[in-house]
């Protein structure tokens, strides 16, 4: 199957068979397949205008999953960014700190848009189609991330399109993810290569899935399907698990798995008021590529060792609620960090949190206390990941 062919017929709005008979016309609404996982168990939550999916079952079992399964999660938290034009990935290459020039299609990179100051925009997951980019950002910086790579579009063949009402994404994670997928895929498993992706039949459905190792060294897998193969496929997965640990889990369950490994989301970790340095993403950083926007403060912070705080983990010694929020102080008093993101860890049996302080106290075991209007209380700084 040709993967561009397969990717047009995408968005022309249509699926065939492997045949290439026309089998419906698509309707990629994500309020569909939210009801779809409704009936599947999952309860939802309402955040801002947004609706999410809070859990299916209890926070231990999803942390089982995403720890020793196979953990499945509906990414409507993220938001899919289409880019069509022949400078398309040379325009990206220009502004955004990882090197694009090398991408080839059906591989997967990831990169920052950072500000003139170095300050995160957005961090985006781009998969190159050859005649189409597909950027995958958070869906509270979607329009933040759009809004910043059109003020550089001048003059560049480049037009830019929010997909996300055409795509379902799912992800799967867990160390027994690769021999789960290949019960539905078999050994085409093997052929796909780290941050590649590659068009699959799923037991007859038609999909791509994307191989991801991120900065963290940990390894995912996408899916990116229509809306009725994204149905077929993940009853397909439930009904035949097998002797798998696999569990649909939410954005709770997904909210530990990323503070216990160090993973920075936005808005809380990723925003203007921090650079790359920082949020410990500078493997995100090409230093070799020349310009990009930012790029002169981004390398003087390196090369004169002038970063002032880092992203670390923080271990509460009393119960707190997940929404609080709190400063972090020294000993003296002195306003030295803040708490970004908190949840309570069934593995660790504590709230755990992500933080950025002052970097002479990003030490492992360092007392810090953590302060807001009511409560003030002694916090332990963690490497990340937790263990």
């Amino acid at each position: 199957v040709s993967l561009s062919t397969e990717f047009s017929r995408f968005l022309s709005g249509l699926h065939y068979n492997f045949n290439g008979e026309m089998m419906f016309e698509m309707n990629n609404t994500s309020s569909d397949m939210m009801s779809f996982f409704v009936s599947l168990g999952a309860k939802t939550e309402v955040l801002g205008d947004m609706s999410y999916i809070k859990n299916f079952s209890s926070l231990e079992d999803e942390m089982y999953s995403y720890n020793n399964g196979v953990a499945l999660k509906f990414m409507n938290t993220s938001s899919i960014i289409e880019l069509k034009g022949t400078d398309s990935l040379d325009f990206l290459h220009r502004i955004s700190t990882n090197s694009m020039k090398n991408l080839n299609k059906e591989e997967v990179k990831k990169t920052i848009f950072t500000s003139e100051k170095g300050r995160i925009i957005g961090v985006s997951t781009i998969l190159n189609f050859e005649s189409y980019i597909l950027l995958v950002t958070s869906i509270q910086g979607k329009q933040k991330v759009m809004s910043w790579i059109n003020k550089y579009i001048i003059g560049d063949d480049v037009k830019l399109s929010d997909a996300s009402h055409r795509f379902n994404l799912f992800e799967i994670i867990g160390p027994q993810s690769e021999s789960f997928l290949s019960l539905f895929i078999g050994d085409t498993i093997n052929s796909i290569a780290d941050n590649s992706f590659k068009v699959v039949n799923a037991d007859g459905v038609l999909c791509f899935l994307a191989k991801i190792k991120d900065e963290k060294g940990l390894c995912k897998y996408w899916i990116l399907a229509d809306q009725e193969n994204g149905k077929k496929l993940i009853s397909n997965m439930i009904e035949n698990k097998g002797p798998f640990d696999f569990n649909l889990v939410g954005e709770d369950a997904n909210k530990v798995y990323k503070i216990e490994n160090g993973i920075p989301s936005d808005p809380n970790e990723l925003n203007d008021n921090f650079n790359p340095h920082e949020a410990m993403l500078i493997d995100l950083v090409d230093f070799k590529k020349g310009c990009y926007i930012g790029q002169e403060v981004i390398a003087r912070l390196d090369t004169y060792d002038k970063v002032q705080k880092h992203l670390v983990g923080l271990c509460f010694t009393e119960s707190v609620e997940t929404n609080e929020k709190f400063s972090l102080l020294d000993d003296q008093k002195n306003e030295i960090g803040v708490v970004t993101s908190i949840a309570y860890s069934p593995k660790i049996k504590k709230n755990i949190a992500l933080g950025y302080v002052k970097r002479s106290l990003a030490v492992q075991g360092t007392k810090v206390f953590a302060k807001n209007g009511i409560k003030s209380m002694e916090v332990t700084v963690h490497e990340l990941p937790f263990n």
